[in-house]
């Protein structure tokens, strides 16, 4: 059994993949149509997964697969082929500080889920956490400024965006019902494969070329490598290695860290500075994991 301090270095990892991801997102909208995106992204999820096959029992995961056909239809349609493609989508139109305020629901909906649908027990210091680091999340979004707010205009992508928040969410906790003794790599498998198929009608529908699509590959693909095999193969793994060993609820709280990531990112490679804001959300976010994750009374 894994312990707990690496899964949370596995979280954070996850974390700090999915930025990458949003930023890649943002910055080929232009280019590259969220359909392509998505679509090149799970097909290389399923090739790197090929090597697995040697090392899973074949038999074992097409008898997981019969025994809760229509659970697996349905996780792989939420966190396949619909979280990624809307996001994608909202990336086109919205803003990236509209993205991350409206993502920071994430943690939130996931407790309100879990109590729902897990029966799930909330503690007053687990809430006091999560409602400290989403404020941490708005005051480094907003840069430090809370009548920023009044200034942010919103789009119809925002409204993709809060609908991804709620399918990730949704997907979160529903995965919870996976069947006893499966193991990661054989959910792992089941759900990309099931759901890159669901993808396919989807990406033939909008006509695109062979050519346009050759084309697209050529200038694109490091970007679909990385958001492959990082924010796809490592990250997805991850996060139910995740929801396995501290829960959904906990495991959403790490999604707070994304705009955290999100600057030092953009200090990395956009030369941004770091601001006193910075400093003051990391710190909120900080001890809102600390109390949602360690703190027992």
């Amino acid at each position: 059994m894994i312990s707990h301090n690496k899964i949370y270095i596995l979280l954070s990892l996850c974390v700090l993949f999915w930025s990458g991801n949003f930023i890649i997102g943002r910055f080929i909208g232009n280019s590259v149509q969220p359909l392509e995106l998505a679509f090149f992204r799970w097909f290389f999820v399923c090739i790197f997964l090929l090597p697995s096959f040697f090392f899973i029992d074949l038999k074992r995961v097409i008898f997981f697969f019969k025994q809760k056909l229509f659970f697996f239809i349905f996780i792989s349609l939420l966190g396949i082929t619909l979280f990624n493609t809307i996001v994608y989508l909202a990336l086109q139109t919205t803003k990236a500080t509209n993205a991350l305020l409206i993502n920071s629901i994430v943690p939130i909906l996931i407790l309100i889920l879990s109590f729902f649908i897990l029966k799930t027990k909330i503690s007053k210091i687990q809430t006091l956490g999560i409602v400290l680091s989403t404020i941490g999340v708005v005051y480094l979004v907003l840069k430090g400024d809370f009548f920023n707010l009044l200034e942010v205009e919103f789009t119809h992508g925002d409204f993709w965006i809060l609908l991804s928040s709620l399918v990730w969410a949704l997907y979160s906790v529903i995965v919870k019902f996976k069947p006893q003794g499966i193991k990661h790599l054989e959910l792992f498998i089941i759900i990309v494969y099931l759901g890159f198929l669901l993808l396919i009608p989807w990406y033939l529908l909008q006509g695109y070329s062979l050519e346009h699509e050759v084309e697209v590959f050529k200038q694109s693909w490091p970007y679909f490598l990385y958001v492959s095999f990082f924010a796809s193969l490592l990250s997805f793994y991850f996060w139910h290695m995740g929801i396995d060993s501290i829960g959904a609820e906990k495991t959403g709280q790490f999604t707070h860290l994304m705009p955290i990531f999100g600057a030092i990112l953009a200090f990395i490679f956009l030369k941004e500075r770091l601001e006193y804001y910075h400093a003051i959300g990391a710190l909120l976010i900080g001890v809102g994991i600390y109390l949602s994750l360690f703190l027992k009374k």
